[in-house]
C-alpha cells in the first residue's frame, strides 16, 4: 500500500508552513486560498523548496529528514511534478519532450515515451512542437513525460487553472480517466472547491500555513468544523450563534431559534448553511423556518439566486435555486418561508 508522510516546516520572508500529511489515499487533495502555503507544501515533496525541518517519506522511502540531514535531489525522489503552465519545452518535439525527465536519447527509451503517448491518446503528435497542441493536449504531453519516468508520487499543481470552465471541467474528468491506470499516489492542490470534490478520496484544507481540517473528502464537506473551511468548501450563510440547551441554537445574526432533535454537545459560535440547501414552504410557519422576505434576486443563466432579508442588512441569506425547484417556484411563487434542514445545519467553532 502506498502511504505519503510529510511533516514540513519552512518560513520565508515572514510566512510559516507548517504542514502534516499522513495518508495512504490514492487521490489526495489539498484546498485553500491563494497565499495559503499550498503550492509551497507541493515544492517542498518535490524538493524544489528546501524545508527547514522535518520529515518527508513516500511509501517508507524517506526523501527529507531533518534529524539525520537526508535530503535527496529532485531527480532522485521518483517525484513527478505538474506545474501550472505544464512547463514544456517549446523548442522540442512533443516526443521529446516526454523524453527529457529519462536521460539517455536510447531507441528503448524512444519507444517507452512513444507508448506513453499512445496510451494517452497523443500517438500521431510526437513530431509537432507544444505550440501547435491544445491547452488539454498540452497537459496530456506533460502527464505522458511525468507518467513515463514511473514515480512513486505525483503532484499536480492547479492543474486547471489555465484551462476556460467548459475545458476545466472536460480536462477534470479525463485527467481521472488517464491515471486509472496508475497505481501510485496523487496530491492535487487547488483553490477550487469542486475540482477537489470531485477528484480527492481524502481532503486536506490549508489556511494561513497550517492544516485546519482534513479527513475523507466528502465528510469534510458534510463537516467542515471551522468556519474558515466552511467558506472555502463553498458555505455561503453565517451567523453569530449561541447555544441556549443542548437541543436549541439561537442564530443572532438571522433571528431564528433552530431546534434540534439530537443533542449539541460540542460548543457552538457560529452556524452556517449552504445555499442549495433551504427547504421552500408555503403556507404556515414550521420549526426551524425563516420569513423568505426577498431583497435582491440575480437571475444568471443555469440557477436563480435569491437574497433574503436578516437581522442584519449588511448581509442576507442566499437561496441558490436550479431545475425542478425553480420550476415549481414560478407555478406557485415565492415560498412564504425557508426551511432550514437539520442534517444540512453546520455547526462551526
Amino acid at each position: 500500500m502506498k502511504r505519503l508522510y510529510a511533516d514540513i516546516h519552512k518560513t520565508i520572508e515572514g510566512f510559516d508552513l507548517n504542514v502534516k500529511i499522513e495518508s495512504d489515499a490514492a487521490r489526495i487533495g489539498i484546498l485553500g486560498e491563494s497565499g495559503s502555503g499550498k503550492s509551497m507544501t507541493l515544492r517542498s515533496i518535490a524538493g524544489i523548496e528546501t524545508v527547514d525541518s522535518g520529515h518527508i517519506e513516500v511509501d517508507g522511502r524517506v526523501l527529507f529528514d531533518s534529524a539525520s540531514k537526508t535530503d535527496l535531489k529532485p531527480q532522485k525522489r521518483k517525484v513527478g511534478y505538474m506545474f501550472q503552465n505544464y512547463a514544456l519545452f517549446p523548442a522540442m518535439t512533443v516526443l521529446k519532450n516526454v523524453m527529457a525527465g529519462m536521460g539517455r536519447q536510447t531507441d528503448e527509451n524512444r519507444a517507452k515515451a512513444a507508448d506513453m503517448l499512445r496510451r494517452l491518446r497523443m500517438d500521431g503528435f510526437e513530431d509537432k512542437f507544444p505550440g501547435e497542441l491544445s491547452g488539454g493536449q498540452q497537459q496530456r504531453v506533460a502527464l505522458a513525460r511525468i507518467m513515463v519516468t514511473e514515480p512513486d508520487l505525483i503532484l499536480l499543481d492547479e492543474p486547471f487553472s489555465a484551462l476556460d470552465s467548459y475545458l476545466r471541467d472536460r480536462m477534470q474528468v479525463e485527467m481521472l480517466e488517464m491515471l486509472e491506470d496508475y497505481t501510485g499516489q496523487v496530491v492535487m492542490v487547488s483553490h477550487s472547491r469542486d475540482e477537489l470534490y470531485r477528484f480527492s478520496e481524502e481532503l486536506f484544507i490549508v489556511s494561513r500555513g497550517s492544516i485546519i481540517r482534513h479527513g475523507e473528502a466528502k465528510a469534510v464537506f458534510r463537516d467542515p468544523e471551522s468556519t474558515i473551511a466552511a467558506r472555502l468548501t463553498g458555505c455561503k450563510n453565517f451567523s453569530e450563534a449561541v447555544q441556549t440547551d443542548k437541543h436549541t441554537i439561537e442564530a443572532i445574526d438571522w433571528g431564528v431559534t433552530l431546534k434540534f432533535r439530537k443533542k449539541v454537545l460540542h460548543p457552538v459560535h457560529c452556524i452556517g448553511y449552504r445555499a442549495h440547501r433551504f427547504d421552500p414552504v408555503w403556507g404556515d410557519k414550521q420549526e426551524n423556518c425563516i420569513k423568505c422576505d426577498v431583497v435582491r434576486v440575480d437571475d444568471l443563466p443555469f440557477e436563480k439566486n435569491y437574497y433574503i432579508r436578516t437581522l442584519r442588512e449588511d448581509e442576507p441569506l442566499c437561496w441558490f435555486v436550479q431545475g425542478e425547484e425553480q420550476r415549481i417556484i414560478n407555478e406557485r411563487g415565492l415560498p412564504d418561508y425557508l426551511k432550514f434542514a437539520e442534517d444540512d445545519i453546520l455547526l462551526l467553532e
